[in-house]
C-alpha cells in the first residue's frame, strides 16, 4: 500500500516538475534536468516493487 501511494507521489511530482520547466519558472534548466531525471528514476524504482 505505501509503495503504491508513493508511486503516485512521484507521478504527481514529475507532472509538475515538467509543467515549471516548461514555463521557465526555474532558474536553470539544469536544475530542472536534474529535478526530473531524480523523479524518473524513483518512479521507476517504484514500479519494479
Amino acid at each position: 500500500m505505501r509503495i503504491k501511494i508513493s508511486r503516485k507521489e512521484t507521478k504527481e511530482s514529475l507532472y509538475w516538475l515538467k509543467l515549471i520547466n516548461e514555463t521557465n519558472a526555474l532558474s536553470s534548466t539544469e536544475e530542472a534536468a536534474k529535478l526530473i531525471q531524480g523523479a524518473t528514476e524513483l518512479k521507476k524504482s517504484f514500479q519494479l516493487l
